[in-house]
């Protein structure tokens, strides 16, 4: 059966990461990294209104630099960011046409649908301003992007039939994380025969750099292999996947991806059974056992992020990056209008609802210490 970006190579180019000089995107490394990318026959480009300076970045390196029909552009509107109205929600789109200068746009995402960031697109009715812009010739295909359950997802793609491919976060430390439920939320999107987007492949460079004994997993079986290449072709070997993206932050990762995914291969029995190796190896590494189903969060007085201090402190655990875990702390906690471990009063009443029978109180003086 064939499905939409059937023709487009398994690796996309994501903006997000985009190199910098001082402060600034550097352009002209920019520019070198696209060169390389279209000379090896990859096409697809994904930025948003919300990546600061990406879209310009990408109109100079890209857009001005070959003929519009060579590559495929997507870019997002973030309807929940600072949006008071429909016509706030709106106008990122006509930004985000004049930033890119493209003309139109070929995947257009409602960005980072799941929890209440869905209502603002359901209030300031985004799904049929897409549709008009399709309509008009602006926007060739529209999609969603979207972090939360599968539950949820069924929900919208039951009530859009309309939107033709979903992006998710699906990578191999991911696939069985109840929080995260890549393969939950991947097997909804298939049984709606809607093509994905895959994204954090690498979970934000994490898996390039895991911890010591996944790494000796892979070197045992592939000394030559990046470990960075057996999470991106991990999930390249998924069925009905229009690309995977690969934030890429110098050449040197460019080359890196360049170097296998020009001519992927699909996984060998033996590879899936290294993957499964090293998954089996990130599972034993002890984390807090959050799903983040939040019934915690429902009769928290103090309203503390539980789940989302859980993440973080599960981030530092696995990854030893304490700038990453507290950036997820920020955006999981804060970001989402709840206050920080810090001020839990110790009540108990958390532990008396969670399924998981988790120690949450001790837990989050363990969050508050490391993450202080």
């Amino acid at each position: 059966m064939s499905y939409l970006g059937e023709s487009i190579k398994k690796l996309g180019f994501g903006l997000m990461r985009l190199p910098k000089q001082g402060d600034s995107i550097d352009i002209e490394q920019v520019k070198v990294m696209v060169d390389r990318f279209m000379a090896a026959g990859f096409t697809y480009f994904d930025t948003a209104w919300a990546y600061q300076g990406s879209e310009d970045a990408i109109r100079q390196a890209l857009v001005e630099r070959y003929p519009r029909e060579r590559f495929q552009l997507a870019t997002k509107n973030a309807a929940w960011i600072n949006c008071k109205t429909r016509e706030e929600a709106i106008a990122q789109f006509d930004t985000s046409l004049k930033q890119t200068g493209a003309g139109y746009i070929d995947y257009y995402l409602l960005h980072n649908l799941g929890e209440g960031r869905t209502k603002f697109f359901d209030d300031f009715d985004m799904w049929n301003f897409v549709l008009q812009k399709k309509k008009e010739g602006l926007i060739k295909h529209v999609g969603f992007s979207f972090h939360s359950t599968a539950d949820e997802l069924e929900e919208i793609l039951k009530a859009h039939p309309e939107m033709e491919f979903v992006q998710l976060q699906i990578n191999y430390a991911d696939w069985e994380n109840p929080a995260i439920q890549s393969r939950a939320c991947y097997e909804v999107a298939q049984k709606y025969e809607k093509p994905v987007i895959i994204m954090e492949p690498v979970k934000g460079g994490m898996l390039a750099a895991p911890p010591e004994p996944v790494v000796e997993i892979f070197k045992l079986a592939n000394p030559d292999a990046s470990i960075a290449s057996w999470a991106i072709r991990f999930a390249a070997d998924l069925d009905g996947i229009i690309t995977v993206l690969s934030g890429m932050s110098n050449v040197e990762q460019m080359e890196d991806n360049l170097s296998y995914m020009a001519h992927f291969d699909k996984l060998t029995n033996e590879e899936k059974n290294t993957l499964k190796k090293a998954q089996d190896t990130l599972s034993q590494i002890p984390i807090i056992p959050c799903t983040s189903c939040d019934y915690c969060a429902k009769v928290c007085p103090q309203d503390i992020g539980i789940s989302g201090s859980f993440t973080a402190m599960n981030s530092l655990t696995l990854y030893k990056d304490k700038g990453k875990a507290l950036h997820q702390a920020n955006w999981l906690v804060g970001g989402h209008g709840r206050k920080p471990a810090s001020e839990c009063i110790q009540c108990g009443e958390c532990e008396k609802v969670c399924p998981q029978h988790i120690e949450i109180v001790r837990e989050l003086e363990k969050v508050n210490e490391a993450l202080a």
